[in-house]
């Protein structure tokens, strides 16, 4: 089948099982998914993950993480390191990780694979804790903001980690690992410091109110409207570059890049512009084809065992349900409040899914691995609008949403 036949099947498919799994309170994304494992080797066999497919993937990638960035804000992260919230987003991070860790221990799975495997399952995505919060109608309560301040964390510490992993040495001497864990993390504060050197000059610009926003518009008056997006992506691209000069993955920089993309940088009526372009980029296109493609690698034979995958898949529910749990307890919340956010933070899904997807193509998990990490991504997503429903059955959700939180103001949504 060609490249276009394929894109075309894919993209249709995918988009009608992503807006039915909308309609039933489900993120689109497990539709997606869904709809490559149909079409792809696992069921009916009719595309296969080519070459050419993995190639539009990867852009899509790219896209999946300037949106992410447009999402989250450097105030967003300062914020989410200060009181308690730290304390959520670490035990949350940690607790998971651990779990991951020893699961892969037990099993008798290598350094990388046990490493990758903590990693994926300690992630919480945080547009499908968005969107669950938003559907809720509790985004401005307690739960939304050490929810949102943990996801937060968490999409930075993954791809910290994530950069480190990715230069670790075939050979596995602790020596080796030692000396490559030392050299990744020095570039990776190289690079964090001038992400934050050049945040700290843009914010001493705004305070001085000088317009950061008069540079696109120039650009948008000289070359048009329609080039807002090129500039854009041009200037993410820098970043993703210099990110692949210091040996780490092109996410790593793109993300840091995209982070610099705040409101405060455009004029409202063209950062608004902004995000519906790559909306209609991103969400009606390529973001289908990225995860429709992730289905298509996913297949049935890698499972040779179940109790691997079935394991799996409770330790990560278990453990981030927990770890919400315990953290909600050490920030001083009541037990049904701190059920719920480990209800919330079970989420996973996007940045899960692009780790996994690295660490496949870059061969550092195998086949089988990569298919429990889907499942599991699958899974957890769609357990956890349930569990936290059990957790707030009813009139408990209603009486908790209109309960008020003085200690936690709207501006408490460290989305802003």
């Amino acid at each position: 089948m060609s490249l276009l036949s394929s894109l075309l099947i894919l993209i249709v498919s995918a988009r009608l099982l992503g807006g039915l799994f909308s309609r039933l309170g489900q993120p689109a994304m497990i539709g997606e998914i869904l709809a490559g494992v149909l079409l792809g080797p696992a069921v009916l066999d009719a595309i296969q993950p080519t070459p050419p497919l993995h190639g539009v993937s990867e852009l899509a990638v790219f896209l999946i993480i300037l949106s992410a960035g447009l999402e989250i804000r450097f105030s967003d992260i300062f914020g989410a390191l200060r009181g308690r919230g730290l304390v959520v987003a670490f035990v949350g991070f940690a607790l998971p990780f651990a779990a991951g860790l020893l699961t892969g221990a037990l099993f008798g799975e290598d350094l990388m694979r046990t490493l990758f495997l903590g990693l994926c399952i300690s992630i919480t995505a945080l547009p499908v804790a968005v969107k669950l919060l938003d559907t809720l109608g509790i985004l401005h309560t307690r739960i939304a903001h050490y929810a949102l301040a943990t996801a937060v964390i968490n999409d930075v510490a993954a791809l910290f980690i994530l950069g480190i992993l990715l230069n670790l040495p075939q050979q596995e001497s602790f020596a080796a690992i030692l000396g490559t864990l030392g050299t990744a993390s020095w570039k990776l504060i190289v690079l964090a410091a001038g992400v934050v050197a050049l945040n700290q000059l843009l914010e001493w610009l705004d305070r001085r109110e000088i317009g950061i926003h008069a540079v696109p518009e120039a650009l948008v008056r000289y070359f048009g409207p329609d080039a807002l997006f090129g500039i854009v992506v041009i200037f993410v691209l820098v970043f993703g570059t210099l990110s692949e000069m210091l040996g780490f993955h092109f996410v790593i920089g793109a993300f840091f890049g995209a982070l610099f993309l705040d409101q405060r940088h455009f004029l409202s009526s063209r950062y608004e512009e902004l995000r519906g372009t790559l909306a209609s980029v991103t969400g009606g296109f390529l973001a289908p084809v990225f995860f429709a493609f992730l289905g298509l690698e996913f297949t049935t034979e890698a499972f040779d065992d179940l109790v691997f995958p079935v394991v799996v898949t409770l330790v990560s529910i278990v453990s981030k349900v927990a770890a919400g749990w315990l953290g909600g307890h050490l920030a001083g919340m009541s037990r049904q409040e701190a059920l719920g956010l480990g209800c919330v933070l079970n989420g996973r899904g996007v940045m899960e899914l692009v780790v996994a997807g690295i660490a496949y193509q870059k061969g550092f998990i195998g086949q089988s691995m990569f298919s429990t990490l889907v499942l599991m991504g699958i899974v957890t997503t769609l357990l956890t609008p349930i569990l936290f429903r059990r957790a707030y059955p009813g009139a408990a959700l209603e009486q908790y949403r209109n309960s008020q939180m003085p200690d936690v103001p709207p501006s408490g949504d460290p989305r802003g």
